[in-house]
């Protein structure tokens, strides 16, 4: 989510995530210390894409698209029982996976243009990200501790549609799973 290694995101970024405020009690002190986008005002969240259409393209009539392409899958209940990493990233697992793999899928079918996290990665892996950027022995303690506070479980019933400014992000529009 930041265009560089200062952490200041690009204005007119937009992200599409899927806000799991389930599992905010328990990842937000790690995420305040260790994942600059929590103080940049990202919610605890499973990515559905990111960067999105930049935000001067977001229109109404994308708003639509969204509202429908979205309400089309229905709501689903997910369980984060396990931490994993990535090279220098903690995050917590979800099970199932597949109804995000799919929220993602639908996503870059319509926009084939904005391919997940910029086509830098060949598999998508949902996620929640708690900590990036840290030494091993860092985020060894932060698994130990979030380890002994899950499983998670959470009911997932939207996305929301977040646009950075520059320095903070904020939540433009939600967008609910009716399914359908």
């Amino acid at each position: 989510m930041s265009d560089d290694a200062s952490g200041r995101y690009r204005v007119g970024e937009t992200a599409l995530l899927a806000v799991v405020k389930e599992a905010e009690p328990v990842v937000e002190p790690w995420r305040r210390r260790f994942d600059p986008a929590a103080l940049a005002g990202v919610p605890a969240h499973v990515t559905v894409l990111v960067p999105f259409l930049d935000a001067d393209r977001v229109d109404a009539g994308v708003i639509d698209e969204l509202r429908g392409l979205f309400g089309g899958h229905g709501s689903f209940a997910v369980r984060f029982d396990r931490c994993r990493r990535f090279p220098g990233v903690l995050y917590l697992a979800p099970t199932p996976d597949q109804a995000f793999r799919a929220l993602t899928e639908a996503v870059v079918a319509r926009w084939p243009e904005v391919p997940p996290y910029g086509g830098q990665f060949a598999e998508i892996v949902p996620h929640l990200t708690v900590a990036h950027g840290l030494q091993a022995q860092a985020l060894d303690e932060a698994e130990a501790a979030l380890t002994a506070q899950l499983p998670i479980t959470a009911h997932v019933a939207s996305v929301g549609l977040f646009v950075s400014d520059g320095d903070r992000w904020h939540r433009r529009a939600e967008f609910a799973l009716l399914g359908g």
